[in-house]
């Protein structure tokens, strides 16, 4: 790919998203949003939620039976 190709599909996007409602922009960013992980996630897989989970977990009462 030629730099004036590129130069090209970049001008193409641009006008695109001009020419879009601001209303219809702000929308499909906010899907984006909604789909992406958490941040924690991302940066550190599964370590945050294993954390969370351990220090959630609740006391087991120790009950006998007699």
């Amino acid at each position: 790919m030629s730099l004036n190709d590129y130069v090209k599909f970049l001008t193409q996007q641009a006008v695109i998203r001009m020419d879009q409602p601001k209303e219809e922009r702000r929308t499909k960013k906010l899907e984006r949003r909604a789909d992406r992980p958490p941040f924690s996630n991302h940066a550190f897989g599964m370590i945050p939620l294993g954390i969370s989970l351990f220090l959630r977990r609740k006391p087991k009462k120790n009950i006998r039976r007699k």
